[in-house]
């Protein structure tokens, strides 16, 4: 396979306990066998979980991997986010995900500061210039509170316009929504690299939930097979593992650039997955 001649990269959440951080370097080992090209770690909105976030990042360097941060904006002071990327500056971080945030419960029209990741993107170029690789979300199957598909794609065609230097997506399990966003970004004049995010499936019904929120599809022959296995968690790994699988394959086959991995802090899956890529 060509697989091995493509880079992964795999994501992580801060955890807030001891026991929880030192399972994660035991996670971080296992996949770092795989040649990581960095790993990032999320953060809370507004700021939230910036200490764990920033432990996280701080353990990862001091593994020998290149980082990259989440960032945030929505309702940060610009001074507030300069600051931030001056800290990570000093650490030795160069990579950031520049994110709009989530924007917090009650908050609405009342948030001051930045307020869309385009200003963000913006904000480090004419601060940072080419100090950080920025990297901005992507949405194939649209973000679930966009007002239309249309006003999605020109508000990823404004984070890259604005100097983006690659996307990583949401997850998916219909490719064709990813090959689909791909050639219309590029015909509005996008030409960054696109990452595809790959989300193993470990539980049905915590994939559901969290799918429901996000606006992430279940195909409908996918959502009805896993639920036919009710509590049978060995068929559903195999079925799933099968499914990721033969959808990374074809999108390594096909085109894409690299893969993503959201590990939700665990690496059973994901090491399965790679080793069947070749990796």
């Amino acid at each position: 396979m060509t697989s091995t001649r493509k880079q992964l990269s795999f994501e992580f959440f801060p955890t807030r306990t001891p026991e929880g951080r030192a399972k994660q370097v035991i996670t971080r080992k296992q996949l770092r066998q795989f040649s990581p090209e960095f790993f990032s770690c999320t953060s809370g909105a507004g700021g939230s979980t910036k200490e764990g976030t920033m432990q996280t990042i701080k353990d990862i360097l001091s593994e020998g991997v290149a980082a990259a941060p989440h960032l945030p904006c929505v309702g940060m002071q610009p001074q507030e986010i300069i600051d931030l990327l001056n800290e990570y500056k000093a650490l030795g971080v160069r990579h950031i995900v520049a994110l709009r945030g989530d924007i917090p419960s009650g908050m609405g029209g009342g948030l001051s500061g930045l307020r869309y990741a385009n200003e963000l993107v913006s904000l480090i170029k004419e601060e940072f210039n080419n100090d950080f690789y920025v990297e901005v979300a992507a949405y194939p199957e649209y973000h679930p509170q966009a007002r239309s598909a249309e006003d999605d794609l020109n508000n990823f065609v404004r984070k890259a316009k604005a100097g983006a230097d690659s996307a990583i997506t949401q997850y998916f399990y219909n490719p064709d929504s990813y090959f689909r966003f791909v050639d219309d970004v590029r015909g509005r004049g996008v030409d960054i690299p696109i990452i595809p995010g790959i989300m193993p499936i470990a539980s049905f019904s915590k994939l559901a939930r969290f799918s429901d929120t996000c606006g992430a599809e279940i195909p409908r022959w996918l959502r009805l097979k896993l639920q036919s296995y009710a509590d049978d968690t060995a068929s559903i790994k195999a079925l799933a593992l099968d499914v990721v699988t033969e959808m990374c394959e074809r999108l390594l086959r096909e085109g894409a650039p690299s893969l993503h991995f959201y590990t939700l802090n665990q690496a059973g899956l994901v090491s399965t997955i790679c080793q069947r890529l070749g990796y």
